[in-house]
């Protein structure tokens, strides 16, 4: 039985990690026996015919995929398509958006065959050996499907109390190699479960409200096989790591055992660190935190049901500074009761904590306390566009605030965050900056480019040439520059860059060679037409 999950195309400005959901998908079909593949289109370029003819190459029985609301339209329209092409093979899709959703989108999606709802492991365990029989799809818990003209669910899935039976997620079949010629950053979860209530987060009605925690043995196990592929930063995707301290530091402490060395990061809240463990984290490697603070008015923070205070972020913050923990700070605007005044009182309060800080706006995103009681809040949904649903920009309006007075303050924020950069890139082009200013710079416009090169296929469709001489690393250079418009200079450096750490590779002889895409540094891939 072969199974194809796909990673949906997601934006670059939104900085997608490697998808650690679809590989704890895949891993869950690959012990159920099924042969997987991964079609990964965040990090290549997605058409639909190039999606069709990778479907009839591979013929698979089922085809899965996930996401959030933002990328959902692109994710369910793919399953659309591959069902149209072929109406023999299964679609699944599964993720926080179709589990708050269900019915909306069986009905929106008819080529949408079954819904995998919540926690996906133990049900895909399940699920995948019975693919092809749909009469057995009713005894198998945690599914939505059609039936008799009708939408059925079936009996709710338990939560996985024992996260230490899943297997390792199968990284192995994500082209990682991509993933980290961005910059992109490694991730793991060291547990699951929020006991938190915030009015708008998803996350503790997809993972309960319970902490269920994996074994530091195991998790530092699994960090080696990250560390393994060429990683040398993680960032720990819980959605509260910091909940238990003595874990925390019985981790750290692990992490110093075995003489790990590298750089990671984590999520946490203002209310759950102190000086004691930031230093245990510190000298761990920890070298970033962010915090989710919210608001500057602390009225709003009750609002919100976030349980925290300004005072305490004040604290954390200061902690962190102490540590030399480099501290990041989410703030949202829009919030029910929002006026002009409240959110200059958000701004004052970033400016006052001296950290690197961003807003997102408010979003009803479906499972949200937010979106089900939206009657019981100071809030107007304006659309259900899913698109439109990436906070950033105003899809609600509050009583005070139009979505335009909303959207011109994160506007305005952005603005004055981009004068001192505009002005470092004309030095930079001046060639007036230092040495740190430059990798700054250089670092972004590098960035641009391999992620065009990547959503645009641009090895793959141009990456073959003739008589490339001595240096065919100077002929690709020379190509890219054309297509992309970039400084030449600049270009080369890059593709010099990105082969020397083994990312792109060629292969041929006598001046006719290909350039190609390496998938991690376990297994390289040469092109189909080399093969």
């Amino acid at each position: 039985m072969k199974t194809v999950l796909i990673a949906s195309p997601y934006p670059l400005e939104e900085a997608p990690a490697p998808p650690l959901g679809l590989c704890y998908a895949a891993a869950a079909c690959e012990a159920a026996g099924a042969e997987v593949v991964i079609l990964d289109y965040i990090v290549r370029q997605y058409t639909p015919e190039k999606l069709i003819a990778e479907i009839d190459a591979l013929k698979p029985d089922a085809v899965g995929t996930n996401s959030v609301t933002l990328n959902f339209n692109k994710a369910a329209g793919i399953l659309r398509t591959i069902k149209r092409h072929n109406p023999s093979i299964v679609t699944m899709m599964g993720g926080p958006h179709v589990t708050f959703d269900v019915d909306n989108t069986l009905t929106r999606y008819p080529e949408i065959d079954v819904i995998v709802i919540g926690e996906g492991e133990a049900t895909l365990s399940e699920l995948i050996p019975a693919i092809g029989n749909r009469a057995a799809w009713e005894g198998i818990k945690g599914i939505a499907f059609r039936r008799d003209g009708g939408i059925f669910v079936t009996e709710p899935r338990e939560l996985i109390q024992d996260l230490d039976s899943l297997p390792i997620p199968a990284r192995h079949l994500l082209p990682m190699s991509r993933y980290r010629a961005l910059g992109y950053v490694g991730s793991i979860i060291t547990s699951r479960g929020c006991p938190n209530k915030c009015i708008f987060c998803q996350g503790r009605r997809m993972v309960g409200y319970k902490s269920r925690l994996r074994s530091v043995r195991l998790v530092v196990d699994e960090i080696e096989d990250v560390l393994s592929y060429g990683w040398d930063r993680i960032n720990i995707a819980d959605d509260l790591f910091t909940m238990n301290k003595k874990r925390v530091v019985e981790f750290c402490d692990e992490l110093t055992r075995r003489n790990l060395t590298f750089k990671w990061s984590a999520f946490a809240r203002v209310n759950t660190v102190d000086e004691e463990i930031l230093h245990h984290m510190k000298d761990a490697g920890c070298d970033a935190v962010s915090f989710g603070i919210e608001t500057g008015n602390q009225e709003m923070l009750k609002r919100l049901q976030k349980g925290t205070t300004l005072d305490q972020a004040r604290q954390a913050v200061k902690w962190c500074k102490a540590a030399g923990i480099i501290t990041h700070a989410s703030f949202m605007v829009g919030l029910p009761g929002e006026t002009m005044e409240t959110m200059r009182q958000t701004g004052d309060f970033a400016r006052e904590l001296d950290i690197i800080y961003g807003y997102h706006i408010l979003t009803p995103f479906p499972g949200t306390t937010l979106r089900e009681r939206i009657a019981d809040y100071d809030l107007e949904i304006l659309t259900d566009d899913w698109d439109r649903y990436a906070a950033n920009e105003a899809v609600m309006r509050t009583s005070s605030l139009t979505p335009e007075e909303i959207n011109r303050f994160v506007h305005d924020f952005e603005q004055e965050m981009d004068a001192p950069w505009e002005e470092l890139v004309a030095r930079y082009w001046n060639g007036k900056v230092n040495d740190q200013e430059f990798f700054r710079v250089e670092g972004h416009y590098r960035t641009q480019l391999i992620y065009r090169m990547l959503s645009e296929d641009l090895i793959e469709k141009s990456g073959a040439f003739n008589g490339s001489g001595d240096d065919p690393v100077a002929a690709l250079s020379a190509h890219l520059t054309n297509l992309s418009g970039m400084d030449g200079p600049f270009v080369e450096r890059t593709i010099r860059s990105l082969a020397g750490s083994g990312f792109l590779k060629c292969a041929g002889t006598s001046g006719a060679v290909q350039w190609y895409w390496t998938h991690n540094n376990r297994e390289d891939r040469l092109p189909v037409s080399l093969l």
